[in-house]
């Protein structure tokens, strides 16, 4: 088939949802109010390890306008949740493992009655040893916080001979790197609405990033049927993988099944701080050698993942960790061994990068530190490692197209350069010090090494309108803009004639989730895969409607067009009528799974189909002094396959430099310290840099017109970019994340740059 002249792809169109969001329009979840609508409230354990002994509801349910209070014992199915591994119960059982865990669910008609009834509740709890350190946790003697014991998984990376290769080498670093718990923080707090319809559907509104995943584990704890349960996600104001957990849906439709009432649950901030998944504090030993013309010769790496009281994603990080701890690099001699264990902690789930952020911060440490041991300089070292076509990867992948990092990296070297020869000429006060630094990355796209199917259906109806269904939340990141561009690629038509329904269970097809930054890539293939069906069914129907060859149709403007005579043509509409009267089929399905395999017990596999790649560079300035940190401007260069939206990839990697900002300087959560957003520091317009996004393309064969994706990717390598610019500045290096204020000062004492010298003005 012949394709007409681009359309969409690589324009930057206007967003479909652009003028509802900047008029209000889009409904959250916490603006729906259906009649009658009773208030749920979540009744929380105040300890982080104990035994239930028992639970008495008596006096709440004699509250006026109490309607409900319901236990553990009320769930009709398996009270069991968990996305990879599950562990974790929606209502606490026997025992509560983490403090704020859900004991009891409370409807009632109003706020007021609901606060009530959760303090009438009494709960008898026998409190038990309770261990906050992964360390401490793996101990022969820790308290048991689950019965398989409290090492959820181990994953390890072997090739070659790592400690024998370590005698070869012209240098070898070690260090051990931490990071912290991190709070999702966004826009909107959870919540969850839902109503009873006439034939008995439970029909669940939620703030979700996997609206069919929601599904599946509703059905399994109120052991019915899929054709049971509707769940609609609603506009989201951002989720950055803390959605991905049942977070809300599951009391919504507990509490729809026993009191078939509408209702509405709403998180305070403070109870989204308490309840929701962590980013998963890592601590990471790496070894790190190279000889002497710094080529890495060995890397062996010991990484320990907190993943709390539950699972979540807790095994994908601890796989994603390993798989990813030696960079964009080409290494041979590997040895990783990466641990998640559990704590009494707040559970720790999917963040933005899956352990990706939280070891690139060490593997890029490592490599400023090789730099300086061999007295080369900083980009030079990562172009002379850094994965080519045909590379193999530390898991034995052999890397066959769409190996961008070198490009990113030469596209940063004028920058660089620039900034080499300009670091001081700023230095107007006496306490200033400016830094460079560089971070690369490279992350698989989609899950680790496992089935990550996603599917689609188009259909045309007699008037010729074309509507797209695909079950992907858009949680702001403009996936259902980049779908309608693919579709309308294929079909040569604009977007305007393309609509698009999401992320509904019941009219729409399971997408899986908006994670791993795979929906454009997965998602847009099925997408594309289904257009391309419904393009060749026209253009057969067109060539016998025209009685012309099919080689010489082309779809355009919503005609089916012989393109040596123009104006002999057939429209949408026309041609889906005979479609419709001959009883053909005017829907067409579409699935996409990447090629991967399955890692060995020697983590030797092909755990993605494709990588995205990215070289950042950071200019910093620290007030010696204050311990102030000013990010001055972040060069970002991305390697996403294809831009199908320019403008979404580049929003895209400023809102992720936006957070790895906030991940190198300022958040931290401190379980049991932590409480709200004036506990917790963010950054605010004031803190974000001068950036300057580098869109480089290089074309994945596989992807839909050559795409990859960038959503998680644009915020891997701002941290340690910053940090190494903070190293370049002081001559200190900063090990553990954040470098806030106290252990940027900490670096100035070390350092001597606490005091001014003569020559700061120079």
């Amino acid at each position: 088939m012949k394709e007409a002249m681009t359309t969409s792809i690589g324009k930057s169109i206007k967003k479909i949802d652009a003028v509802e969001k900047l008029t209000g329009k889009p409904v959250f979840c916490a603006d729906f109010g259906f009649e009658n609508s009773l208030v749920l409230k979540v009744l929380r354990s105040p300890y982080a390890h104990a035994l239930i002994n028992s639970i008495d509801t008596e006096m709440a349910l004699k509250i006026s306008g109490v309607k409900g209070v319901l236990t553990a014992v009320d769930i009709p199915g398996k009270n069991v949740l968990g996305i990879i591994n599950k562990d974790q119960p929606l209502l606490a059982e026997n025992k509560v493992r983490c403090i704020g865990e859900p004991v009891a669910l409370i409807a009632a008609e109003n706020e007021e009655a609901a606060e009530k009834a959760m303090a009438a509740i009494s709960v008898s709890y026998e409190e038990l040893p309770a261990v906050f350190s992964a360390e401490e946790s793996l101990k022969e003697n820790a308290p048991v916080i689950h019965e398989k014991g409290n090492l959820l998984a181990k994953k390890t990376i072997a090739r070659g001979n790592a400690d024998q290769e370590f005698q070869n080498c012209a240098a070898v670093i070690e260090n051990t790197y931490t990071t912290s718990h991190i709070e999702h923080v966004y826009l909107e707090p959870d919540a969850g609405a839902g109503y009873v319809n006439d034939d008995g559907l439970l029909v669940v509104y939620a703030s979700t990033q996997n609206p069919h995943y929601d599904l599946k584990e509703i059905i399994s704890l109120l052991e019915l049927d899929e054709q049971q349960v509707r769940v609609i996600q609603t506009a989201t104001g951002g989720g950055f993988g803390s959605r991905l957990d049942l977070n809300l849906a599951g009391f919504v439709a507990l509490a729809l099944y026993h009191l078939k009432q509408s209702v509405r649950l709403i998180y305070s901030r403070e109870e989204v701080f308490l309840a929701t998944a962590k980013r998963h504090p890592l601590k990471i030993t790496m070894k790190t050698g190279a000889d002497k013309t710094g080529k890495l010769l060995a890397i062996k790496a010991r990484i320990l993942c907190d993943t709390g009281a539950y699972g979540s994603y807790g095994i994908a990080v601890a796989a994603r960790s390993a798989v990813h701890s030696a960079g964009p690099y080409s290494v041979e001699h590997v040895d990783v061994e990466s641990s998640c264990v559990y704590t009494n902690n707040p559970f720790s789930g999917a963040m933005r990068g899956f352990g990706a952020p939280q070891v690139a911060f060490a593997y890029e440490s490592q490599m400023d530190l090789l730099a300086d041991a061999l007295k080369i300089d900083p980009l030079e070292i990562r172009q002379v490692n850094a994965l080519q076509n045909g590379s193999v990867t530390i898991t034995g992948q052999k890397l066959e197209e769409s190996v961008g990092i070198g490009n990113c990296i030469e596209a940063i070297r004028s920058h660089y350069k620039d900034a080499c020869q300009n670091q001081f000429i700023k230095n107007t006060r006496p306490y200033q010090k400016r830094g460079i630094g560089i971070g690369c990355m490279l992350y698989g796209i989609g899950n680790t090494g496992t089935k990550n199917p996603a599917s689609a259906r188009i259909e045309i109806d007699q008037e010729g309108t074309i509507t797209v269904f695909t079950g992907c939340a858009d949680i702001g990141q403009g996936s259902t803009t980049i779908f309608t561009q693919i579709a309308a690629e294929v079909l040569g038509v604009t977007t305007d004639h393309i609509k698009i329904c999401t992320a509904d269970t019941k009219f729409t097809p399971n997408a899986g989730a908006t994670s791993a930054s795979r929906q454009t890539y997965i998602s847009g293939n099925a997408i594309k895969q289904a257009a391309d069906k419904m393009a060749d069914t026209l253009l057969d129907q067109a060539a016998s409607h025209l009685n012309a060859d099919k080689a010489n149709l082309i779809l355009t403007n919503e005609y089916a067009v012989i393109t040596n005579n123009p104006d002999k043509k057939v429209s949408f509409s026309d041609l889906a009528v005979s479609l419709h009267k001959k009883e053909d089929d005017t829907c067409w399905h579409g699935f996409f799974d990447p090629q991967t395999t399955p890692l060995d017990e020697n983590g030797q596999g092909a755990p993605y189909a494709t990588y995205a790649f990215a070289c950042q560079l950071a200019i910093v300035s620290v007030d010696t002094l204050t311990g102030e940190v000013n990010v001055e401007k972040i060069v970002a260069a991305h390697d996403v396959g294809k831009a199908i939206h320019p403008e979404q990839v580049k929003g895209q990697i400023c809102g992720g430099i936006a957070m790895g900002l906030g991940f190198a300087l300022m958040e931290e959560f401190e379980p049991g310290k932590t409480i709200s957003m004036k506990d917790y520091h963010i950054p605010t317009s004031i803190d974000i840099p001068d950036i300057e996004p580098i869109i480089i393309e290089s074309n994945e064969p596989s992807g839909p017109f050559g795409a990859k994706g960038v959503g998680e990717p644009a915020l891997i390598p701002t941290s340690p970019a910053i940090l190494n610019a903070l190293n370049n500045a002081l001559g200190e290096r900063i090990y553990s994340l954040p470098a806030n204020l106290e252990r940027v000062l900490e670096a100035c004492i070390k350092s001597g740059n606490f005091e001014p010298k003569e020559n700061d003005n120079e």
